[in-house]
């Protein structure tokens, strides 16, 4: 009884709560509503959007009125939230309620955000939230569709705005932007009326910022009949805006605009206005030339710069045909051009993608070729000391008409053949004028213009988005070929090319440069699928037809016969290499090869004919490029197409035996893989492409000495018996190469302004770097040197016997000469070693080159012929490229070789579907070759070497196994096999525990478990072997990973520890799986162990592969306890000497009465209340204020007394309270 009375005392004592309100009526609404609120607030855009058209949905469902005076309410609060991402989405929710729920007025909903978001009431921290608050509810107006309806409410929402532009560095130029959105929703009859009077002084003042200007020029664009002249000359004091005096303040303003955008990259709204205006008053003269050229462009490169060409741009679509040529050959497409010129280097900003993208625009959008023509000419003619700034292969000519592109095409020939440099706007950057020493030379100009009219034709050739037809390709095929190898004498109809001269002979830098971009061409056309929008064409394309015109003829064969023709006339065409009688003959024969396979075709196409018609017309066409290496080798393949077809006469024979008698002759297939080796030596795209089609089509007549002819060239063993022949005849190549690309080179580095000036050091480096490799000085030199100065006797000897004597002048100079001499002398030996050197770098390169090329030989052999004994041969080759290519050094062309040899053997040959079945008597050799790769594989150092000849073991296990003759046979061939392939497992299985470094024995287990996991292995050992292979296993897993229980930490140990595991798991399901009598106690036994000791307690890939085994024996990883230890459990722990605190015997003896940890622990968690954080100052006096008396309770004591166990972090807050 007197405990209820002690309990009454204290409710008495307690303060009343106050009475709880809801005047928003949040407590009144469901939680799916108010949900709502919430999303729409959230920075997802997808979720805002979804949130508005539910809470509309709901709205139209519920049809409660408080609920929408609710939501009135709180989208108008959310308009001013703290976090500007919400803003939007409560301003969008804003303006679709009003939209959709018509009967809430839209004054009373603009009286409600005045009234909320009031700025002349709110506090001054809060200034910036308001004024969102104005902005946007007028936008949620706005956005409502029923503004225009009610132009009183529009007339408020333009001076709310009005009164925000005070608030620039908060809303910077957003109201005036939406008070041109307003303007252009509203009626001419609101205008005039309403809002054309509120508008006075901001019209009247247009010429000061780009918004009051564009609000001005919107209003003209949408009210003409109402600001017309006699009103603008009110307003304006002018009765047009484009006037020589506003051209000054139109300026300004323009520069105004161009530096508010500076970070957007953007056209201002009110300069593509401008220029409608001045378009419409017809002064687009008057304004581009004063505003633009005498204005912007007057300003350093920077931002009003980019307006001008963000204007030139936009304006394209606008013009006229004259005005776009007036434009497009003035002043601002100069500045453009230096501009694309500079900004070459990195880090720069390049307005080249945006020009391109507006180029792009206006051609798509164009429908009149005349100007699209005029367009790509003026872009085409802004040129850099002879050379166009824009790119030879620029995407926008796909936009072009046909009529366009033709007449396109015509010009650049003509330009080429007629280089007009007056007519280009050729400019030069500041370094090429200070560079420049007598001027510009005009011949360097016409062959940087050519340089680039040449790739710029054959990439419209090339480009599979440009419409172009059948015509137009051969056209620029013929023309480059024309002037790739002839000149024109004497005009004829028959010939469209020798109708034009040139007005400026070519150079041979030109001529080199056009007969690159020839094969290059070439190369294009020769898989070219057909041309057309037909669907007899769709159909064919279908079929992959590549490399045919319509007609069915070979675009190469229409090519050769064009040249045919040139060679048949030189009364109108001269060649610029002649053929000699030989050359011609060969040239004749060819042809009449191919009409003979060409008829022989007609009754019936095969492989071998179109190979040879494909080899023959490749040969022909490469005659013109290298006539004396190729004369020969169209003999060669004379010959060798009569061996196939056994057509042979006793001429041929007489002639091309050039063998001992008796001996055999080659097989023709034989020939004609020598001939693509030979082919592949030189560096071209085209003949490698051409040689993987032909080498396709005869892959069913390859030889085995065909074939070991291809993988001798890839033997490392053989590199200096092979690399002198091919490298020899590709080195002189490539050294007239890059003669020929010496001038070209040197010129695409003019484009660059501001390019190092360092290459006129490059002699003197050189000499440096000379020196440096042979700082080392060799003994003989050394020697030379001694005897110099003794002779000179410059050098003391014991002779001498004093060393004070001075040389006199003439000995001075004397000895000055001879030691320059000699050292002269050693630089030259040491500029030869260099050379050499980088002879023979460049010769390992080129053969290295060649070898990736043949490769492509080895992939589509073994991709045709995957099934053929044949390819049983390349095991070996291939593992001792991979094998040398692991060894050498690693530089990139290496790696790329290296990759390519694996992925070809292991995907290939390894793992391919179709392999050898039929080994026929072969089956003994196969097995010595699997015996000598498994003994191989035991003595390899390199794990990953080893591990490729495993996979070449368990291929050929596969084929022995698949090419096994009979039922008698069988249970020989199996025998042998199992035997084979067990001791191959168990040598691996011997390592695993056996392997002289723990790597060896991680790699073991990994070259286990792929065998393993074979299921060849699994059906050849199937019983019993499989059952005590297994059983080994798990001994030796169990042995291995007893030895890494202690040591856990070294990443070698860590990598032995997981490739256990992993082979441990395997077996495990295995066992489990299958049901084996296999004993897994000894795993067992040390897997637990393990965990003891390692714990295996966080994530990774040991720790899950170990709880992934253990798993299977009934173990579950345990889950981690993440809650926190309370204080009865912590620990105590001795506190730590802090610097800067009092020691002991300085600090206030606390006298009360401190209590064991234990009873603190548990009177904090009687007096700390469930579920809320412990300790803490502002939770203490909430407890002290809450409890009767005054008095200091036990909790309070001990909730002081715990800071001393809080973290050290904690603790400097406390100071003097300990």
């Amino acid at each position: 009884m007197n405990k209820m009375h002690v309990d009454m005392g204290e409710i008495e004592n307690e303060p009343v709560r106050p009475k709880i309100t809801d005047a928003k009526g949040i407590l009144q609404q469901n939680r799916e509503f108010l949900d709502f609120f919430w999303d729409i607030a959230k920075p997802e855009q997808e979720i805002r959007l979804k949130a508005i058209e539910n809470l509309i949905q709901y709205l139209k469902t519920s049809e409660k009125t408080d609920e929408l005076t609710y939501t009135l309410n709180r989208l108008v609060d959310g308009l001013a939230h703290t976090r500007e991402a919400a803003r939007p989405g409560f301003s969008l929710a804003l303006g679709q309620v009003l939209s959709v729920f018509e009967e809430v007025p839209l004054h009373t909903a603009f009286d409600q955000i005045k009234e909320k978001h009031n700025l002349a009431k709110v506090k001054k921290k809060l200034i910036r939230n308001a004024a969102f608050g104005n902005f946007f509810g007028v936008l949620a107006l706005s956005q409502s569709t029923r503004l225009p309806k009610e132009p009183q409410v529009v007339l408020e929402c333009v001076q709310l705005l009005q009164s925000l532009s005070q608030y620039r560095e908060h809303l910077r130029d957003l109201p005036r932007k939406t008070m041109v959105d307003i303007l252009s929703e509203t009626s001419e009859e609101v205008f005039e009326e309403v809002l054309l009077g509120a508008l006075q002084t901001d019209l009247s003042s247009a010429f000061s910022t780009p918004e009051q200007l564009q609000l001005l020029l919107v209003a003209m664009q949408k009210f003409p009949q109402v600001l017309k002249p006699k009103k603008l000359k009110k307003l304006l004091g002018t009765s047009t805006i484009i006037t020589m005096d506003n051209i000054p303040k139109l300026t300004d303003v323009l520069k105004m605009a161009a530096r508010s955008v500076k970070k957007d990259r953007l056209l201002p709204a009110v300069a593509l206005d401008l220029l409608q205006i001045s378009l419409r008053e017809d002064n687009f003269e008057l304004f581009w030339r004063e505003t633009i050229i005498n204005g912007m462009l007057k300003d350093q490169p920077g931002p009003t710069h980019y307006l001008s060409y963000r204007l030139l741009g936009s304006a394209l679509p606008l013009l006229t045909l004259a005005q776009l040529k007036q434009v497009l050959n003035g002043e601002v497409m100069r500045t453009y051009g230096e501009h694309v010129v500079s900004a070459q280097l990195p880090d720069r900003f390049k307005f080249a993608p945006e020009m391109e993208t507006y180029v792009g625009d206006f051609l798509q959008g164009c429908d009149d070729p005349e100007k699209q023509l005029a367009v790509m000419v003026a872009f085409s003619l802004l040129t850099n000391q002879g050379y166009p700034v824009v790119p030879s292969f620029w995407r926008v000519v796909h936009h072009l008409q046909p009529t366009a592109l033709q007449s396109y095409v015509d010009w650049l020939k003509d330009m080429f053949l007629n280089p007009r440099l007056d007519s280009c706007l050729d400019f030069s950057t500041r370094r090429q004028k200070e560079n420049q020493e007598g001027g510009i030379q005009r011949e360097n100009c016409i062959f940087r213009l050519r340089k680039w009219i040449i790739p710029r034709l054959t990439s419209i050739a090339e480009n599979n988005q440009v419409k172009r037809e059948e015509a137009l390709v051969m056209d620029v095929a013929r023309f480059v070929f024309f002037h790739a190898f002839f000149n024109a004498k004497k005009a004829t109809p028959d010939i469209l090319e020798t109708e034009a001269t040139l007005s400026v002979p070519l150079d041979e830098k030109t001529r080199a440069i056009i007969i690159n971009s020839f094969f290059g061409l070439l190369q294009h056309i020769n898989h070219l699928p057909l041309l057309g929008n037909s669907p007899e064409v769709a159909a064919r394309n279908q079929r992959h037809m590549q490399g045919v015109m319509a007609d069915g003829s070979m675009w190469i064969f229409c090519l050769v016969r064009y040249a045919d023709t040139l060679l048949n006339q030189p009364k109108y065409a001269q060649s610029t290499q002649p053929f000699s009688p030989e050359q011609r003959q060969a040239w004749d024969s060819m042809l009449a090869s191919v009409w003979t396979l060409m008829k022989k075709s007609k009754k019936g196409q095969t492989p071998e004919t179109s190979a040879f018609q494909q080899l023959f017309l490749l040969v022909g066409i490469h005659l013109f490029k290298a006539p004396e290496d190729l004369v020969d080798l169209m003999q060669d393949l004379q010959n060798c197409m009569e061996k196939a077809q056994e057509k042979k006469s006793k001429k041929k024979k007489a002639v091309t035996g050039s063998a001992a008698a008796g001996e055999e002759e080659p097989h023709w297939a034989e020939v004609v893989v020598d001939i693509l080796l030979s082919l592949l030596s030189q560096p071209s795209r085209h003949i490698r492409h051409v040689c993987r089609t032909v080498f396709s089509n005869i892959c069913p007549h390859v030889t085995a000495r065909a074939l070991t002819a291809i993988l001798d060239v890839l033997d490392p063993d053989k590199d200096e018996e092979d690399s002198s022949i091919v490298v020899t005849d590709d080195k002189d190549k490539i050294k007239k190469k890059d003669k020929k690309k010496k001038g070209e080179d040197e010129d695409d580095e003019e484009m660059n302004e501001d390019e190092s000036d360092a290459s006129d050091d490059d002699s003197d480096e050189g000499e440096g770097e000379a020196m440096e490799e042979g700082s080392e000085v060799d003994q003989n030199f050394r020697i030379e040197l001694m005897k110099v100065l003794q002779n000179q006797g410059a050098l003391a000897t014991e002779e001498d016997g004093s060393d004070d004597d001075e040389l006199d002048d003439e000995a001075m100079m004397k000895l000055d000469g001879s030691i320059a001499g000699l050292f002269l002398e050693q630089k030259k030996k040491m500029q030869a070693k260099k050379d050499e050197k980088d002879k023979l770098k460049k010769e390992k390169t080129l053969v290295r080159d060649f070898k990736i090329k043949v490769l492509d030989l080895v992939e589509v052999f073994l991709a045709r012929q995957g099934s053929s004994p044949l390819v049983l041969g390349m095991v070996e080759p291939l593992l001792s490229v991979i094998e040398s290519g692991m060894s050498s050094e690693s530089d990139q062309q290496e790696q790329d070789f290296l990759r390519k040899a694996a992925d070809i053997f292991k995907n290939q040959l390894c793992r391919a579907k179709q392999y050898c079945k039929t080994v026929g008597d072969r089956q003994g050799e196969l097995h010595d070759l699997l015996e000598k790769l498994m003994t191989k594989t035991q003595k390899l150092s390199d794990s990953s070497v080893s591990l490729y000849f495993f996979s070449a073991s368990l291929y050929l296990v596969k084929v022995l196994r698949g090419g096994a003759p009979g039922a008698s046979a069988d249970g020989k061939t199996t025998t042998s096999t199992e035997v084979l392939c067990v001791n191959l497992l168990v040598t691996a299985v011997e390592h695993i525990t056996t392997g002289v470094r723990e790597h060896q024995q991680s790699q073991a287990s990994a070259m286990v478990l792929r065998g393993l996991q074979s299921r060849e292995v699994q059906q050849l050992l199937a019983g019993n072997p499989w059952a005590v292979l297994l059983q080994q296993a798990v001994g030796r897993v169990a042995a291995s990973l007893e030895t890494v229980v202690e040591t856990g930490k070294n990443k070698v140990v860590q990598e032995k520890l997981v490739k256990a595991l992993e082979l441990g798991l395997f077996l495990v399901k295995t066992v489990n799986q299958q049901k084996l009598s296999v004993d897994l106690e000894p795993l067992k036994k040390v897997l637990q162990s393990m965990r003891e000791v390692l714990g295996f307690r966080k994530t990774g890939q040991m720790e899950d592969t170990y709880w992934a085994v253990m798993k299977h024996f009934g173990v579950i990883k345990p889950k981690r306890d993440r809650t926190r230890k309370t204080k009865d459990q912590a620990e105590p722990t001795a506190p730590k000497k802090k610097k800067g605190f009092l020691p002991e015997t300085k600090k206030r003896k606390n006298r009360k009465k401190q209590l064991p940890v234990s009873e603190q622990g548990a009177a904090d968690a009687n007096t700390v209340p469930l579920g809320k954080p412990e300790g803490g100052k502002k939770k203490r006096n909430k407890i002290k204020r809450k409890l009767p008396g005054g008095g200091e309770t036990p909790g309070q004591g001990l909730t002081k007394k715990a800071k001393t166990t809080q973290p050290e972090g904690k603790q400097k807050k406390g100071g003097r309270g300990e």
